[in-house]
């Protein structure tokens, strides 16, 4: 997998595991370390720990998995290296510390955002109930009820009646 749709696949990672404020710097013209670093921030050391361990698990899916680690045993600061993509997951007190947006100040910077999910879709039948108003108990609004087979039969047969 080339190095950018890995940096991109991480990010989404991190934010499934609800990661905050991740971003992706592009150090490919900087140095020849690493092609990009993936900087997300969490909350706690148990979130830390969750976003490392789904980033590992979810890699290897794919055939890539971490060439090292570290910060496991501290959870403040871990570093997942991909050789081309090196993450650092924080916690929010020690990525201010640290600083490496700012030590790579000349990077380009793209922030990942949580994409919105899809509004799931309601059923034809579903669309087909209306919504009324009862006027003798209140102004909320009531779910028509449905008229059975049998019920809009004997409605024809009672208007035929009539005429």
């Amino acid at each position: 997998m080339k190095s950018t749709a890995l940096a991109k696949k991480i990010s989404q990672l991190i934010l499934d595991k609800k990661g905050e404020d991740v971003k992706i710097l592009d150090i490919r013209n900087l140095t020849n370390i690493s092609d990009y670093f993936v900087i997300a921030s969490a909350s706690s050391d148990t979130q830390v720990k969750a976003i490392a361990d789904h980033i590992s698990k979810e890699t290897k899916k794919i055939d890539e998995k971490p060439w090292h680690n570290e910060g496991m045993s501290n959870m403040n600061w871990v570093l997942l290296d991909f050789v081309d993509v090196v993450v650092h997951i924080f916690l929010t007190e020690s990525r201010k510390f640290y600083n490496l947006e700012g030590l790579w100040a000349d990077a380009e910077v793209t922030e990942v955002k949580d994409e919105p999910k899809p509004v799931r879709k309601t059923s034809k039948k579903a669309d087909a109930d209306v919504t009324e108003v009862d006027e003798t108990t209140s102004d909320k609004p009531v779910k028509a009820k449905r008229k059975s087979k049998k019920s809009e039969v004997a409605d024809e047969e009672v208007n035929e009646d009539a005429e």
